[in-house]
């Protein structure tokens, strides 16, 4: 698929990069891995889906939830857009997973039906960002709190993430990387979010933001950091970053385990799925910089009418973006949780009493009969 000149393809937008694996996972995500054009062209990249991690999860007990038997249930589908925008080297990264019992070849009790989604911005270089998008879900599944507490399984994740970052002798300990994900099971949705990702739910129009942006002038950003001994210079975290939560960035933080300014832990928030959620829209901050999540909710739903595809809704935010000169690279993801494009919004019209005082009655009828 070409766009204005620029590459794209039907790829997940994963880029290779050497090292960037956990050495237990290589096998597991080797199917998932798309090369990067070159990076000196301005590229474009569409996913859809994502290949199998191949997890073993044979095994695995999950008590499907009681939506799985009444009530509405979402059906999953997704498209993305990433651009490396007006930066020299493209360092976001992203996943979609529709169908988490097909792409885990779990057992039947799994529950269904699953999803997971999730958008990285690196800096400092790319190598973070490729790894936690390649074993984060990895490290989700295979933690000991799951599936019996997935709040816990999603930090703990996140967390080892982080420490792996540290631990590698093959990726760049200055490489960092913001991490938000969506995980969905049944209609349970829960977003994870560590940085100025931003995941927001279109309902019957309205935009209801899933996730908090964690800059360091933010008023409960700056407290912790200041509490931990950092501070907040120009907008920056003592000076040198822009977020107040980040994986990697190892030169920024003490030892494994020691409280630390720059923070690897997620803030997540879930919310149960109605008729009413059409969709939701989680972006990169290269997004978030130029358009209000009203404005993103707003081109989503009327995009969706007119062609019901969540891939050209995404392409039609990165356009915005680009028209709004965007400084940063753009990587976008729509989900749709119907097949069905979004109905109408009808207001219904209120009859309206009008009344008319004694007074006016009389200017009314002398009025009619000639009088005045």
């Amino acid at each position: 698929m070409m766009l204005d000149g620029m590459h794209g393809s039907k790829a997940n937008g994963s880029s290779t990069g050497g090292g960037n694996e956990d050495p237990e996972s290589s096998e597991s995500v080797k199917d998932a891995r798309v090369r990067k054009p070159p990076r000196h062209l301005s590229v474009i990249r569409h996913s859809v889906s994502t290949a199998r991690l191949g997890l073993d999860l044979g095994t695995l007990a999950l008590i499907s939830p009681q939506e799985r038997q009444t009530g509405f249930l979402p059906v999953f589908r997704s498209g993305s857009c990433s651009e490396i925008g007006p930066k020299s080297h493209m360092e976001d990264e992203h996943i979609c997973i529709d169908n988490l019992v097909e792409h885990l070849r779990a057992s039947p009790s799994f529950p269904s039906p699953g999803a997971f989604y999730g958008v990285f911005d690196g800096h400092g270089g790319v190598d973070a960002a490729y790894f936690v998008r390649n074993n984060i879900l990895k490290y989700i599944i295979e933690d000991g709190h799951f599936p019996s507490s997935v709040e816990k399984a999603i930090k703990s994740a996140f967390i080892k993430a982080d420490y792996a970052l540290a631990d590698s002798h093959s990726l760049d300990r200055t490489s960092g990387t913001t991490a938000l994900t969506a995980l969905i099971l049944g209609r349970s949705l829960l977003i994870a979010n560590a940085g100025d990702c931003r995941a927001v739910l279109g309902k019957r129009g309205r935009a209801i933001e899933l996730s908090r942006d964690h800059k360091p002038n933010c008023n409960a950003e700056r407290l912790r950091i200041e509490k931990l001994g950092g501070s907040v210079y120009d907008g920056y975290l003592n000076g040198q970053l822009s977020v107040a939560r980040a994986l990697g960035d190892w030169h920024m933080k003490g030892s494994k385990g020691s409280a630390c300014p720059l923070s690897a832990e997620p803030e997540l928030q879930e919310a149960i799925l109605t008729e009413e959620d059409e969709f939701l829209v989680i972006g990169c901050d290269g997004l978030w910089d130029v358009m209000s999540s009203q404005c993103a909710v707003t081109i989503t739903r009327k995009e969706l009418m007119l062609h019901n595809d969540p891939e050209k809704c995404s392409r039609e935010l990165v356009r915005e973006a680009l028209k709004r000169n965007t400084c940063d690279n753009l990587t976008v993801v729509v989900i749709c949780f119907t097949p069905d494009p979004p109905p109408p919004i009808e207001i219904p019209r209120t009859r309206v009493r009008r009344s008319i005082s004694l007074e006016g009655l009389h200017v009314l009828k002398g009025a009619l009969d000639g009088n005045i």
